[in-house]
């Protein structure tokens, strides 16, 4: 890929809201690497969740052409580990960690790479507040060519929106649909009831031709709605409402 081009931030503008608005995690991740393979082409790929103890190891995994317990072997890397243990989100290519010739011999290389027939891959590391949230990684076979530029700054748009939302899911403030938590949101930013009826038909997802046949209301009524929504909340976009909600529902202010 040369340049992100308008479909392909069409699709991450997807990606981000599924982020967001899928409830069950495992069902996001999965989407995740089903979508994210429309932008950047892969092999195989694993999204991995970090556990809730202390130590941060992996607890869930989700793969995609390759077996997760095959994959999921990062307890055994060494040259990496304090990258991955950071608690800081940051995108890399595995081949920019050291010289070829010594990554190929290392004892990781041969369970997960050689054993899969992978030679390239890029990874997202998953962090906030000096905590490992997770990490997915990105596989690409030897004759392939290694990732570039533009696969590297597609995840790093994608990178902190995730890290937000496993932050929130991994403390229980993942729930955008808490109808208590909506009505103390609602009375916060003073929406009509109208305003609320709207509101709670965006956040399930739905798009605007099909929340005016539920409410019985013109698309460009609707629109107003949301228009109003957005500045009575101050933001611009779903993506910032999501956001603004999710943050509200974690601090309770």
């Amino acid at each position: 890929m040369g340049r992100l081009e308008t479909n392909d931030w069409i699709i991450l503008n997807n990606i981000i809201y599924d982020i967001y608005t899928t409830r069950n995690t495992e069902d996001m991740q999965r989407k995740f690497l089903e979508r994210i393979r429309s932008v950047i082409d892969y092999d195989a790929a694993d999204f991995c969740i970090a556990s809730k103890d202390p130590g941060g190891s992996i607890a869930d995994a989700v793969a995609i052409g390759i077996d997760a317990k095959t994959s999921v072997k990062y307890d055994d890397i060494d040259y990496s580990r304090e990258i991955m243990y950071s608690g800081r989100s940051l995108v890399y290519r595995e081949s920019e960690i050291m010289p070829e010739e010594k990554r190929i011999n290392t004892e990781y290389y041969r369970k997960v790479y050689k054993a899969n027939g992978f030679h390239y891959s890029i990874q997202m590391i998953l962090g906030n507040e000096g905590r490992f949230l997770g990490v997915v990684t990105l596989y690409r076979r030897k004759e392939s060519r290694d990732f570039d530029y533009y696969d590297i700054f597609t995840l790093d748009i994608l990178k902190d929106h995730m890290a937000f939302s496993l932050n929130q899911r991994s403390t229980g403030a993942s729930d955008l649909n808490d109808k208590e938590m909506l009505r103390d949101f609602t009375a916060r930013y003073m929406l009509t009831r109208r305003e609320e009826e709207v509101l709670r038909h965006m956040i399930l997802r739905q798009d605007n031709t099909t929340i005016s046949d539920t409410l019985a209301i013109s698309i460009n009524t609707l629109k107003k709605h949301e228009r109003n929504i957005y500045q009575k909340c101050g933001v611009s976009s779903r993506m910032q409402l999501f956001k603004l909600i999710s943050s509200y529902n974690q601090k309770g202010v």
